[in-house]
């Protein structure tokens, strides 16, 4: 009995799991989401280079992530 009722919630998680990803699928396309940190990020590159931006290259990646997508 343990068995089938650890079954159940596995199954009850995976369907959790799949209704949490379908929820935060992107509503935007990715050009257009989070276009404070995408600016940030752009201009410091620009002026500095990738490798001096780091933080802000990551603060414009969880932004993303936050939007669905998977970065």
């Amino acid at each position: 009995f343990a068995l089938m009722s650890d079954n159940k919630s596995n199954n009850n998680n995976s369907s959790q799991e799949t209704a949490a990803k379908l929820q935060s699928k992107p509503k935007k396309k990715i050009c257009c989401a989070c276009p404070d940190t995408k600016k940030k990020r752009d201009e410091c590159i620009i002026q500095y280079g990738e490798e001096a931006c780091q933080m802000l290259i990551e603060a414009h990646k969880q932004c993303l992530r936050k939007e669905g997508f998977d970065i």
